[in-house]
């Protein structure tokens, strides 16, 4: 009788594949608790902490408002907070913009700027109103608010930054800062009350 004819290489393959199909899960799991350990000792050694926004200060100058056509200059001081002990900040770009109910009364760009661990910048925000058109039931609530002496305003900014630590740098990443209520008195004798932000990073 004729001997019986090798196995297929196919069949005999396939337990050298298994093995490889093993052995780069194993790899990739390694590697998949090496990069998490690594992010863990990083993130331990920084600890970063949230950054703080205020408004500081707010003030309305050359203000017009006729047939619900606004004309003014809006100026704030934000404070800008950053905790961290490692970790500095790049705004690469700043937008900021000012809101009474609901519709945009002025807009303005800020200079890019660098801010160091453990630090307190104050930004001065000068926005103007030009002409800006006005809903007339926006108009009359504002009319009512200038009558009384103080209007209550939303400020809106929106960056780009990017996370200095030590030499590394991050990705950009989107910044989004609101601040309200913020109570503007259009007589500058009075006091200006602090208005906290909230971050959206």
């Amino acid at each position: 009788m004729a001997p019986n004819p090798a196995p297929p290489p196919q069949i005999a393959a396939r337990p050298r594949q298994s093995i490889l199909v093993r052995v780069i899960a194993m790899v990739l799991l390694a590697l998949i608790v090496l990069v998490g350990l690594a992010v863990l000792i990083i993130w331990l050694s920084v600890r970063p902490k949230h950054l703080v926004y205020s408004i500081e200060d707010g003030s309305i100058h050359d203000y017009n408002l006729s047939n619900n056509h606004l004309n003014a200059n809006f100026h704030f001081v934000l404070r800008a907070h950053n905790p961290n002990s490692k970790v500095s900040i790049y705004y690469d770009k700043m937008e900021a913009t000012v809101y009474y109910n609901d519709e945009t009364l002025a807009f303005n760009t800020v200079e890019p700027f660098f801010q160091p661990h453990r630090n307190v910048t104050r930004i001065g925000l000068n926005l103007g109103a030009k002409d800006v058109s006005l809903y007339d039931p926006v108009a009359k609530d504002l009319k009512l608010e200038r009558s009384a002496g103080e209007v209550e305003l939303e400020v809106r900014l929106k960056a780009k930054i990017r996370f200095k630590v030590g030499a590394w740098k991050s990705k950009h990443r989107t910044l989004r800062i609101s601040c309200e209520p913020v109570m503007v008195h259009f007589s500058s004798s009075k006091n200006f009350g602090r208005a906290l932000c909230d971050v959206d990073l």
